[in-house]
């Protein structure tokens, strides 16, 4: 072989021994990011089910059974329930984005127009701010009672919010 013939050899092999590297690394970014983004549903599911347990303890103690005299829970008793019940229906929406949320395809057409590295780090970042907002709304609802919820469902709504706005940017981040 010729010096030349050696060194694109050589050439070429490096090449092709950093994109394998590369490819192991994206790999390990992508893994990194199904498991952030499954303890942030972890997380969320733990706070619906908290929820759901204070709704139906709730609706245990404050809706009594219909009698012939009142066959007609009390309409305050109701709508809060209802109130709790939205909660537990908004996290749980949310704990749905967040695990089908979107990632990058691993194909040349995708990495032709985007920076796979640097949108799977940036996605992790995002997935990370995820982790710290539903250990928050986590926090503030495994340990409430029904009325605890009910008079934090102002905080609670921005909470759920914030988790909201998170998911939307990083779905905005793939388009």
């Amino acid at each position: 072989m010729t010096p030349a013939a050696d060194l694109a050899s050589a050439v070429g092999d490096l090449l092709q021994h950093l994109t394998g590297a590369d490819r192991r690394e994206a790999a390990q970014l992508r893994a990194d990011d199904q498991k952030v983004r499954a303890l942030a549903c972890e997380l969320l599911a733990t706070a619906r089910k908290a929820v759901s347990a204070a709704e139906g303890q709730f609706r245990r103690e404050h809706i009594p059974p219909p009698t012939r005299a009142a066959p007609f829970p009390p309409a305050d008793a109701v709508a809060d329930a209802r109130r709790i019940e939205a909660l537990a229906q908004a996290i749980g929406g949310l704990e749905g984005q967040a695990r089908h949320a979107p990632v990058p395809g691993d194909d040349r057409s995708a990495r032709r127009y985007r920076d796979e590295h640097a949108t799977l780090v940036s996605l992790i970042a995002h997935d990370r701010q995820l982790i710290e907002q539903a250990d928050a709304l986590r926090r503030a609802v495994v340990e409430a009672d029904p009325g605890d919820l009910l008079a934090a469902a102002d905080r609670l709504a921005t909470l759920i919010e914030r988790v909201s706005e998170t998911l939307a940017a990083r779905r905005l981040m793939l388009v």
